[in-house]
């Protein structure tokens, strides 16, 4: 079946890393495992209670990336895959401070991250994230030792453990990367409140907003997300594995769509979380009940949503609304 046409813009490179990758990259680092079976590594996932759960297994996975090679790979792997989920465009965060930390230095990361989406079947660019638990001082720190490899990423985003770490405690760094020229989104509205969106729409002057789930329990946020047009990456299976939504039926990325916000539907950590982007679309397809236009809105919404220029965005569009949804993929329920 033919995947339906979409621009990924919530994704992470490292939450791409398959557990048959992990294993690989293990035995050539000789970095050690809790296992070397990939079946059993990959039982760990899915089962998490929170955001900070999923994270404690998350950031000790990437020990293995220890090379260019090992983050051409990584990359490489992820961008074969969307292509064959129908992305025609990725806009791919990476977490700098996790590789750092871990003795990685700049160059090697981002040589390794760009040379394989030069090589790759579809579009792609890199947003450089910085972890909001580590702190603003650091987050700065992180974007200094970055510009020298500005030509490598095309803007800044804020992600790891959302509460207790508000948008505001970055306005600093966001200004930074606003002099450098760089998009500015943010994760806000995942865990936390409506007040976590607001300050990144207020105090860091955001483009987009990643997740946004919880902007519906303020109607005052809600008119403004819909009179500017300010778009939104939910990640449904995301949110379902992360107790966010009890189950899919209740999410609420329908009524989001229904309040004529501009929505996106992505996989954020789709080796963690169950499935690619044409996984989110069957699984919403199905327990949402979505209709083909509501199919089509979406994909014309991540194009819209997407850092590229206005003609490219109404060239992908167009190709959306020419597309025969009787034989997509996406349309079929999981």
């Amino acid at each position: 079946m033919t995947p339906l046409p979409v621009a990924e813009l919530h994704v992470h490179v490292e939450g791409t890393l398959e557990a048959e990758l992990l294993v690989s990259l293990a035995r050539r680092n000789g970095v050690a495992l809790p296992t070397y079976d990939p079946v059993a590594l990959a039982g760990r996932y899915r089962h998490f209670t929170n955001l900070q759960s999923f994270l404690d297994v998350y950031y000790a996975n990437l020990a293995v990336l220890r090379a260019e090679e090992d983050f051409y790979d990584l990359m490489a792997a992820y961008l074969r895959r969307a292509a064959a989920a129908g992305v025609r465009r990725a806009e791919v965060f990476f977490d700098p401070q996790t590789h750092l930390n871990n003795g990685i230095g700049f160059e090697t990361m981002v040589n390794g991250l760009s040379a394989a989406a030069q090589d790759a079947p579809i579009a792609a660019d890199l947003i450089l994230c910085f972890l909001r638990d580590l702190g603003p001082e650091a987050a700065e720190e992180t974007l200094r030792a970055a510009l020298p490899f500005r030509e490598h990423f095309i803007g800044v985003g804020l992600d790891s453990a959302e509460v207790g770490h508000p948008p505001r405690l970055f306005k600093r760094v966001y200004e930074m990367a606003a002099g450098e020229g760089l998009h500015k989104v943010a994760h806000a509205g995942e865990e936390a409140g409506p007040d976590y969106v607001w300050e990144a729409l207020d105090v860091l002057g955001v483009e987009r907003i990643d997740h946004g789930v919880r902007a519906l329990a303020d109607p005052e946020l809600v008119a403004r997300l819909r009179a500017e047009r300010v778009p939104l990456t939910v990640c449904p299976l995301s949110n379902l594995c992360l107790k966010g939504v009890s189950s899919l039926s209740e999410h609420p990325l329908k009524a989001m769509l229904d309040a004529g916000l501009l929505v996106t539907v992505n996989s954020d950590d789709p080796a963690y979380f169950g499935g690619h982007v044409d996984d989110n679309f069957a699984a919403v397809r199905s327990a949402l009940s979505l209709t083909d236009e509501d199919l089509r809105q979406l994909a014309r919404n991540s194009f819209e949503a997407s850092f590229i220029d206005d003609g490219e965005k109404k060239r992908w569009q167009d190709a959306v609304d020419a597309f025969p949804l009787s034989q997509c993929s996406a349309g079929k329920p999981v």
